[in-house]
């Protein structure tokens, strides 16, 4: 199948344009910005070449009116729209992309994480280079593993409050 993909052009970890998976799968992608009209350019490659699915990497990043391109692309061009992306940034505020995603999406299905207690974790913590909790800053700072823990909600709280993590949580 012909899957076109897209990524946030603020995404630049693994260099511009690139989706990477946690264990090492990689794939080069067209990027997408606050102005970029999702359908327009998605219709104008349909035209061009067969496209079977559009998959978005790092949804979160979207605007509400992409988000909707993004259900025209779905219901209009018929071709299925598959998006990747974080609910709620570090400090539990959800992301533009993510709240009209999860409005009116006609499916949802998680990716579970577990935190370092064994509870499932939906929380993200931002953390400094010394593993300790940043608790106020800009909603978007690009980074990995070594930047953000995933946490469960009461373990997230009880950072943001001012506690310390164990060492497990950063394993």
């Amino acid at each position: 199948m012909n899957t076109l993909l897209y990524t946030a052009s603020v995404d630049d970890r693994y260099g511009l344009g690139v989706i990477r998976s946690r264990i090492g799968l990689e794939a080069k992608a067209r990027m997408f910005d606050g102005e970029t009209d999702l359908f327009t350019e998605v219709k104008a490659a349909k035209e061009e070449q067969n496209i079977n699915c559009l998959l978005v990497d790092e949804a979160q990043f979207l605007n509400k009116a992409q988000v909707f391109q993004l259900a025209r692309v779905a219901d209009e061009l018929r071709i299925p729209v598959l998006t990747y992306g974080l609910r709620t940034d570090f400090q539990a505020n959800l992301f533009e992309g993510s709240q009209y995603l999860l409005g009116i999406a006609d499916e949802l299905k998680e990716l579970k994480t577990i935190c370092f207690c064994g509870k499932k974790a939906i929380m993200n913590l931002r953390v400094d280079e010394g593993g300790n909790a940043i608790r106020e800053g800009e909603q978007t700072v690009i980074g990995g593993n070594s930047s953000y823990v995933a946490l469960c909600r009461k373990h997230h709280r009880e950072m943001m409050q001012g506690g310390t993590l164990p060492p497990e949580a950063f394993q």
